[in-house]
């Protein structure tokens, strides 16, 4: 149940971040929840490969790397449905830093109370 919640939430922040940023669409809502799918699998799947492989160019730039790796996820994102289109490599990395901060504050809408009686 709280993975449907995460792609739910994953999917509002798509259609606001579609909304506010030039170069970002979404056709639907039901492109933006396959979108958060998308992402989600390829986040649990492609990203540790790339992240791997990439290992020497993150170490070399402090982790910085791991941003450009966002931007590849959100690119096959792209590639992959057919209602999500992002104008480029600079605005998908824009999008994918925004995103990261959105997710994280609606995921914390989540977090579950752990409190001891």
């Amino acid at each position: 149940m709280k993975t449907f919640l995460k792609i739910l939430l994953t999917a509002v922040a798509v259609i606001v971040l579609a909304n506010i940023l030039p170069g970002v669409a979404v056709a639907s809502y039901v492109s933006a929840i396959v979108v958060a799918a998308v992402i989600a699998v390829l986040n649990m799947i492609v990203r540790p490969l790339l992240i791997f492989f990439t290992l020497p160019a993150t170490i070399v730039t402090f982790g910085l790397f791991i941003f450009v790796i966002n931007a590849v996820i959100i690119i096959l994102a792209d590639k992959l449905v057919a209602g999500f289109t992002v104008s480029g490599f600079w605005t998908a990395l824009l999008f994918s830093i925004l995103l990261s901060i959105f997710r994280s504050a609606l995921f914390s809408l989540l977090k579950e109370d752990k409190r001891i009686n």
